[in-house]
């Protein structure tokens, strides 16, 4: 089976080098992410983003992988290429976008490539106000603040390609409301340290919904962060699944990441609960980073999840992870695991990440 997969990748590899010339119609996608990866190779010696004398800055990532399941057919996807738009001219206002197209090119079961499943999506565009040192007023759409891997889910900034279960199906990725964020300098026991709190509430329910997408309304919450050696959150939240007879649900949640001689240990737990006090889906996950030298670095991630009358299980993720750059991530890991999830299977998984 694992000559065959090869067999089936490389296939794809060779069809995607005879049909690159003659898909006009992806010509966009692909002169894009030329220019991505040059810009990031070039970007070594220079600045992160393209900054302008007027505050504003562009950037932006992307990433393409290859998945063989262990059922099914093997894949090949552009998975997306998001540009970041900033602005801040050192005043008290800020504006942040990022505008994504998402599976701009992928390989599909007719071994053929295609972009039927492309669409864009506008994955935030607030604007920040300061009013204080410690006080900041946000408006717009934003990534929900629950956990950490939510908030830096971008692929160059991530160990793994297979995002964990707990963090696609328990709460909603973004909203659009208003939200209260600031920081504040602790000294506890000596030690500098500093407290993070954010408060958000959703104001208008997402207009578009994304095919198996679970849509939420009347979300509020508050995330605290005690930035120390263990970096401990706590996220709260209550909302609605946007289905008919639907409860109304509070959750619960907890995260971490430490350093400890070299390893990078980090994980989240989370746990709903209906208004008549009944389990409302739960899940885990605990994940390290272990150096091989060489900026090689080895994945371990144990997961369970479960969510009432839908789907319950466990899944472990084992890889390797070269970071080529700084904004460069090469990723190739095997999922196992009780049971096949939609967005990533059991199988194993090559993705390739830049920055630029």
């Amino acid at each position: 089976m694992i000559q065959q997969k090869t067999r089936t990748i490389c296939a794809c590899l060779r069809r995607l080098s005879k049909l690159a010339g003659k898909q006009v119609a992806f010509a966009f996608s692909v002169a894009l992410l030329a220019m991505v990866c040059k810009v990031a190779h070039a970007d070594e010696t220079a600045n992160e983003t393209i900054a302008e004398p007027s505050g504003f800055k562009l950037g932006g990532y992307s990433s393409a992988s290859i998945t063989a399941p262990r059922k099914g057919n093997t894949e090949f996807n552009l998975n997306e290429i998001s540009l970041l738009l900033s602005w801040d001219n050192n005043a008290r206002l800020k504006f942040f976008g990022e505008l994504e197209l998402e599976r701009p090119l992928s390989w599909n079961e007719n071994k053929q490539f295609g972009s039927k499943n492309s669409y864009f999506d506008l994955e935030r565009l607030y604007l920040d106000y300061n009013v204080s040192e410690k006080i900041n007023i946000r408006g717009g759409r934003f990534l929900t603040p629950a956990g950490r891997w939510n908030l830096l889910h971008a692929p160059p900034l991530v160990w793994t390609g297979s995002r964990p279960l707990v963090t696609n199906y328990l709460f909603p990725a973004a909203i659009n409301g208003v939200m209260m964020h600031g920081s504040t300098p602790l000294k506890i026991n000596g030690a500098d340290q500093s407290f993070e709190y954010s408060f958000f509430a959703e104001t208008l329910k997402d207009q578009d919904k994304e095919d198996n997408e679970i849509s939420y309304k009347n979300v509020a919450g508050a995330h605290f962060k005690l930035n120390n050696q263990f970096n401990l959150g706590l996220s709260l939240a209550t909302f609605t699944e946007d289905r008919p007879g639907s409860p109304d649900y509070r959750m619960i949640g907890l995260d971490f990441i430490t350093h400890i001689k070299g390893w990078e240990l980090s994980g989240e737990g989370f746990q709903r609960f209906t208004n008549g006090g009944n389990d409302g889906g739960s899940g885990a996950y605990l994940q390290s980073a272990a150096p091989l030298g060489n900026n090689w670095y080895w994945l371990t991630r144990l997961e369970t999840f479960q969510k009432p009358d839908v789907v319950s299980g466990e899944r472990w993720v084992l890889g390797v992870t070269k970071r080529v750059t700084p904004k460069q991530l090469l990723k190739m890991e095997f999922i196992g695991g009780s049971d096949d999830f939609t967005d990533t299977p059991r199988g194993f998984m090559g993705s390739f990440a830049v920055l630029f």
